[in-house]
């Protein structure tokens, strides 16, 4: 692909890299994990990247490519493992920020996270992200109402599970 290409990639992807790192803490459960996921995610986003028109936000587009993947490779029951690919990714200058915080109530948060559904645990991270319903259910495939709907259940889900831990 052409350095343009990948200069307007890198542009894109480095103010949202944090979104990233966000949703791979939710889909995993350890640094291992979430470094392999965060990987895989850039991958495939660097992929998919050409197809990218902008008639949507870089940051709904991404989401919805990196939720696809988290979903798809850590769906519960059985995970599977990451198949690394042929792509050489270093030629894009991008460099890996560590994601990290050791407040008490934000890991008791996040392990009831890791407790709910794959789209339970995405809509939570959109709402933590403070993303519009309109949004939400353009990432999701989902009308705005049943986004609103979802996202009740969600949050009275987490609320229940950090409450009882």
């Amino acid at each position: 692909m052409s350095t343009e290409l990948e200069k307007t990639f890198v542009d894109f992807f480095k103010p949202n890299q944090r979104l990233i790192h966000k949703l791979c803490r939710i889909y995993t459960d350890n640094a291992e994990d979430h470094e392999d996921l965060f990987q895989e995610i850039t991958v495939q986003l660097w992929k998919s990247f050409p197809g990218f028109k902008g008639e949507a936000k870089f940051s709904t587009w991404m989401y919805k490519v990196a939720l696809n993947t988290a979903m798809t490779l850590f769906r519960k029951p059985q995970k599977k493992q990451i198949q690394h690919a042929d792509i050489d990714v270093s030629t894009l200058k991008m460099e890996y920020e560590a994601y990290e915080d050791d407040e008490h109530k934000l890991k008791r948060m996040y392990k009831a996270i890791h407790e709910l559904s794959d789209v339970e645990k995405a809509l939570i991270m959109m709402y933590l992200e403070d993303r519009p319903y309109r949004e939400i259910g353009e990432i999701l495939g989902i009308t705005e109402g049943n986004a609103r709907v979802k996202m009740n259940r969600a949050k009275n889900n987490l609320k229940t599970k950090i409450n009882t831990k």
